[in-house]
């Protein structure tokens, strides 16, 4: 999901007022005269969907490859906008958000999938004894993010798990899991990695439904972006950055305790709760970091063209023009792979 991330501890203001500097160098030379510069913009304050972004950077592998990479602080805007703008070299996103950006005219590319599959799942209270199936959400209430892509979602969900698809929604943003947990909705759709097992911390456990169990199109729950021109002009760098970021992903989906220690190490005073990281580690190296052949950073066409033509069928998505998309786009330019570490 395209939405506000966990990890509030970091002071926003100082996020937006980095980025504004760093916005303000050409891309790809974060100083004069330093080609090697490279920016990535953040899509929320650190967690462990960035582990091995500042795994590669503790380590030192960005500077081997003889690259200077600065880790842009979270600002409002989206990396799909600063990556497609030239205000930073690469970003990270996710399939959905990516989607709708890219088909809105967006020059971006995705270069690696971090997250295999969809991060986030619907959730309902786990002591909701009458909510056992997506099936049993019609006429109920959904604390959503705002996203277009939402409703069809979760209506196709629901109809294949043998409902109607009927429910009403009221837009909440992250105040939907505080809303969930008291009852205001019944159900929203958090990230099992994080928000999952938060609740599972304050004693407000959760009961989750995954949307492929039902026979909706896998995704990319988390992916790597880059500003396609920059990609074209500069394959060398491109190349040096995603293998030794796939490097460090590789690192975290191998020794996930360790990882977290780098992430928690690299981000002083942003985690509150060090089990919190230490558990969204290990969850996301077991399920979500590796394809089924046990490689980092992997994309397929299948994927991309499952959920992306979802979204096109449904009909939520708008060209630069602002008029609806009703052909498919050739997804196959929509990301790359040639730019990993080959097994």
């Amino acid at each position: 999901m395209a939405r506000a991330r966990p990890s509030r501890s970091l002071p926003i203001l100082l996020g937006v007022l980095a980025l504004a500097a760093a916005a303000c160098a050409a891309p790809g030379s974060g100083d004069p005269g330093s080609p090697g510069t490279v920016r990535i913009a953040l899509d929320w304050t650190p967690n462990t969907n960035h582990t091995g972004l500042y795994v590669a950077q503790r380590e030192g592998w960005f500077a081997e490859a003889g690259l200077d990479v600065q880790i842009l602080p979270y600002n409002q805007t989206s990396p799909d906008t600063l990556v497609s703008s030239g205000s930073a070299e690469f970003g990270v996103s996710f399939q959905n958000s990516f989607t709708f950006s890219k088909a809105a005219g967006a020059d971006i590319t995705s270069v690696m999938a971090v997250l295999q599959h969809w991060g986030s799942e619907i959730a309902v209270r786990a002591d909701r004894a009458d909510i056992t199936s997506p099936a049993d959400l019609d006429g109920k209430v959904y604390g959503g993010f705002g996203d277009p892509g939402e409703e069809p979602k979760l209506r196709a969900v629901i109809q294949n798990a043998g409902g109607r698809g009927e429910f009403s929604t009221v837009s909440l943003g992250t105040t939907a899991y505080e809303a969930l947990y008291s009852g205001d909705v019944d159900f929203t759709e958090p990230f099992v990695a994080w928000e999952g097992i938060e609740a599972e911390l304050r004693g407000e456990p959760l009961r989750t439904f995954a949307y492929s169990d039902y026979g909706f199109p896998d995704a990319y729950g988390v992916v790597l972006i880059g500003n396609s021109p920059w990609l074209a002009t500069h394959p060398e760098q491109a190349t040096a950055f995603v293998q030794a970021a796939q490097r460090g992903y590789q690192l975290a989906a191998d020794d996930p305790a360790r990882a977290a220690q780098v992430l928690e190490e690299a981000n002083p005073g942003a985690f509150s709760e060090p089990e919190l990281v230490e558990r969204s580690q290990a969850m996301l190296s077991e399920r979500y970091l590796l394809d089924e052949s046990g490689r980092v950073g992997t994309q397929t066409l299948e994927q991309w063209a499952g959920y992306s033509g979802f979204l096109v069928d449904a009909g939520v998505l708008t060209g630069p023009d602002g008029a609806p998309v009703t052909t498919k786009p050739d997804f196959s330019t929509w990301f790359t792979t040639q730019y990993l570490a080959q097994p």
